[in-house]
């Protein structure tokens, strides 16, 4: 058990520490809003700030609302998480794998809530004028971790 808790925690930091160094590189080099080609066509870093959550969800709800909503949230995602590890004794590896980069994605922007009351967002992918919306590491493990939480469940399942 120790070993899967040790597995968490190193994911957990790597994402965190990765989340916040470059987010920390893009706030330091890039004024809000500017953008700089990688792939023409394609890939931009960009330095956006969010208000909402994903695709922007809430973000023109007051900003007094949104902080206790996804704060909340947040906490009680990162709570459940924690609970679950504990309550299970998880030590199936792709299942600790997806509950290490979903809370350490909620913890990155946790972050960015707490300093900003905004995520710093600066990855935009694009084709022609057809942009994603932009995102950062912390939105990245969320989104595998996610992907892999789903297929650790279906897998499972088939096993039952």
């Amino acid at each position: 058990m120790k070993k899967s808790y040790l597995i968490f925690s190193l994911v957990a930091l790597v994402v965190i520490a990765l989340d916040q160094l470059t987010k920390q590189l893009v706030v330091a080099n890039l004024g809000l809003h500017d953008s700089i080609p990688v792939i023409s066509g394609f890939l931009n870093l960009v330095h956006v700030r969010n208000p909402g959550a994903a695709f922007g969800f809430l973000a023109k709800m007051p900003g007094y609302f949104r902080s206790v909503f996804f704060i909340s949230v947040t906490i009680g995602a990162i709570a459940m998480i924690l609970f679950y590890l504990k309550q299970n004794k998880v030590t199936e590896k792709p299942l600790l794998l997806s509950l290490s980069l979903i809370f350490a994605g909620a913890i990155g922007n946790l972050i960015d809530r707490l300093r900003f009351g905004e995520v710093v967002d600066f990855v935009d992918v694009y084709v022609s004028t057809h942009h994603w919306p932009a995102f950062n590491v912390a939105d990245s493990a969320i989104s595998v971790g996610a992907v892999f939480l789903l297929i650790s469940l279906i897998r499972h399942k088939k096993t039952e």
